[in-house]
């Protein structure tokens, strides 16, 4: 049960992800999160939004596993492991925050999953 809400609220943060890649990636709240100019988010809106389409893949692949139940532990650890390997690429290549925003919560939600 814990493992799943866990694994309920990673999807819902990578939901959150999508939306503001998608949609907000070049308003002001979305240059506020991820700290670029006008300039620099114009260039880059289209492949934010096809980063925030592979993040809201991740959400319904986690949400899909926690909906098989007990059949759905094999897609929660793939899905989680995905995001854990997305938040340790992105730490070393992007911002060591992601390791603690991504990874942290997607290693804590595997540990979980194998221990339930």
């Amino acid at each position: 049960m814990i493992a799943d809400i866990v694994v309920v609220l990673i999807a819902f943060q990578h939901i959150a992800f999508l939306v503001l890649e998608m949609f907000l990636w070049d308003k002001p709240v979305g240059l506020r999160v991820f700290g670029h100019s006008r300039e620099i988010a114009a260039i880059t809106r289209v492949l934010a939004a096809n980063q925030g389409l592979y993040n809201g893949f991740l959400a319904a692949g986690l949400l899909w596993g926690v909906i098989l139940g007990a059949d759905g532990t094999g897609v929660k650890i793939f899905f989680l492991s995905c995001v854990l390997l997305a938040g340790v690429y992105g730490a070393a290549t992007a911002g060591r925050n992601i390791l603690f925003i991504q990874a942290l919560p997607a290693a804590i939600g595997l540990l979980l999953v194998f221990s339930s």
